[in-house]
């Protein structure tokens, strides 16, 4: 279907082979496994392949974080290209596993013998449908998440006379109001009630505008039948919330990455953010500082499961892969209830299991670890990334018009998701 596109995208990337090219060497092992360069990953990737390794002397798995770049997704891609993949890999984007399927790089596991049968007892049916291609194969494990909320200031809230977070857009610019400041009297807003970078870069799009639309749409996709789904109120008014933050400068428009962390020095009140906030909130936060999260702001008047992004992470075997049976008897070991427990107390991520909130193992470590288990409340209600091979270049173009309007006001909203929405069209999805 996308073939020709594929393979020029592939061979564009040729030049950046041979750093992966004397990874794949197995040795005395039977397989290769690459995690993310993550220390706490490679950590708790470490103690995984001990025991593994340990259990199974007849069948070892050599291991080695994803090879330094600018991104692991462009290592996987230059892997890919030179056929230098590892067997099993833990930490492929669900965006990307499209453009692979497509390729043929990686092994279809529901074609694996016990997969079935595993898969739907680790996931509900509704993650499982969201995880099969666009040719009706799985080829992805769900692995992890990380679910975007709002963090906010307990301080500043209470100071504003709140008895909670704002959780609809009205109550979020009613507080926003309040809180503006100007401190020194020149004229210039230096307090504000959130922040979102600026830049254009797609991803970004993961901690605004993704999240806030999933969030007010109840969970709806950007892409539906091979064409734009977003073309709709939803995303409309989602764009006129976040003009509306730039245009009241409840937001700044300036880049705040180069100052200290502005939520912890209280420049700023809220931000949308995952969990590993917490870990870095408990390591820097002055004396005295108070922090909550709650769900993602929705329309007032909204009904139903507030969804968010779940920023998720899977596993993938490659076609590569001279052992496939054996390598997902290591991704089942991998993500076996006590490695997912494991992964969530070294790494504060959540593993994609629909047993979270009542198997007695994570139950009882939530209760002794509250401020983790609102994440896992939101676990129930994620959604990665629709099956796309072009899914980057939607993000893309979804980003130029989020500049064009949220930020610098020159379309409105109604025009910048119609312009999206065409341009994505044009992408021969």
């Amino acid at each position: 279907m996308h073939m020709m596109k594929i393979n020029i995208f592939f061979g564009l990337l040729l030049f950046i082979l041979f750093g992966c090219s004397s990874s794949n060497e197995k040795k005395e092992y039977e397989l290769l496994y690459w995690s993310s360069n993550n220390s706490q990953e490679i950590e708790f990737a470490k103690m995984v392949i001990s025991k593994w390794n340990a259990m199974h002397p007849e069948a070892k798995v050599q291991y080695q974080p994803v090879p330094e770049g600018q991104s692991s997704e462009e290592i996987i891609l230059a892997a890919v290209v030179g056929q230098t993949t590892p067997d099993v890999y833990s930490n492929m984007w669900q965006g990307d596993v499209e453009i692979y399927a497509e390729s043929g790089s990686l092994v279809a596991l529901d074609t694996l013998e016990g997969f079935d049968e595993y898969i739907y007892d680790r996931c509900d049916t509704s993650v499982m449908v969201e995880n099969t291609s666009l040719d009706n194969h799985i080829y992805q494990i769900p692995w992890k998440i990380n679910p975007i909320l709002m963090i906010y200031n307990k301080n500043h809230i209470k100071n504003l006379g709140l008895d909670h977070a704002p959780s609809t857009y009205d109550e979020y610019f009613d507080a926003a109001e309040k809180f503006k400041k100007d401190k020194d009297g020149d004229g210039y807003v230096d307090q504000w009630f959130g922040y979102s970078e600026v830049l254009v870069t797609w991803w970004q799009r993961f901690f605004d505008f993704y999240p806030l639309y999933l969030a007010a749409s109840g969970g709806q996709p950007l892409i539906k039948n091979n064409k734009a789904d977003f073309d709709n109120e939803y995303a409309v008014n989602v764009f006129k919330f976040l003009r509306e933050l730039y245009k009241q400068k409840y937001f700044p428009q300036e880049r705040l990455a180069a100052r200290e962390d502005p939520f912890l020095s209280g420049t700023i009140v809220t931000r949308f953010t995952g969990p590993w906030e917490i870990s870095h909130a408990e390591k820097y936060k002055p004396d005295g500082f108070e922090y909550g999260f709650q769900h993602i702001p929705v329309p007032a008047g909204f009904k139903g499961p507030i969804y968010t992004y779940g920023d998720p992470k899977n596993i993938v075997i490659f076609n590569t892969c001279k052992k496939p049976n054996l390598a997902f008897q290591f991704a089942k070991f991998l993500t076996s209830k006590k490695n997912d427990f494991q992964l969530l107390k070294l790494t504060s991520q959540y593993p994609r299991r629909k047993d979270l909130l009542t198997d007695s193992l994570f139950v009882n470590y939530f209760e002794k670890n509250p401020e983790l288990r609102v994440f896992a409340e939101q676990a129930k209600y994620v959604r990665g990334t629709d099956a796309s091979s072009v899914l980057k270049e939607v993000f893309d173009i979804i980003s130029q018009e989020y500049e064009a309007c949220v930020i610098y006001g020159t379309k409105t909203p109604e025009e910048a998701i119609k312009d999206a929405a065409f341009a994505v069209n044009l992408l021969n999805l």
